[in-house]
């Protein structure tokens, strides 16, 4: 005799419940592990070069195309382009700044 559509549907109903429930105790298992992902994985300086480098060049480019905006939008030649990419420069710094000094233990 064939299985009629309830069946079918409180079978796969059954078999969805089972794989959320592997699934949920494997995400416990992976969140109970003993070091944190950041500590786990920790960069080569390579990388780390390379990240700040380009965080450096991304906000000053960010900011320049900001003031450059800014500049064709109000009619000012220099103005924005100069405040803005100088701004860039900061938040650039900031960010490398931030990276390298070592935070505090709590």
């Amino acid at each position: 005799m064939a299985e009629t559509r309830d069946e079918r549907d409180d079978e796969d109903k059954r078999a969805l419940e089972a794989r959320l429930r592997t699934l949920k105790d494997d995400i416990a298992a992976e969140r109970s592990s003993d070091a944190p992902p950041s500590e786990a994985q920790e960069a080569s300086p390579m990388a780390q070069g390379m990240k700040g480098a380009s965080e450096l060049i991304a906000a000053v480019l960010v900011g320049a195309a900001i003031g450059w905006g800014a500049d064709r939008l109000a009619g000012t030649r220099p103005l924005f382009f100069i405040v803005f990419f100088f701004i860039g420069v900061a938040a650039g710094v900031l960010n490398l700044v931030r990276a390298v000094v070592p935070k505090p233990p709590k």
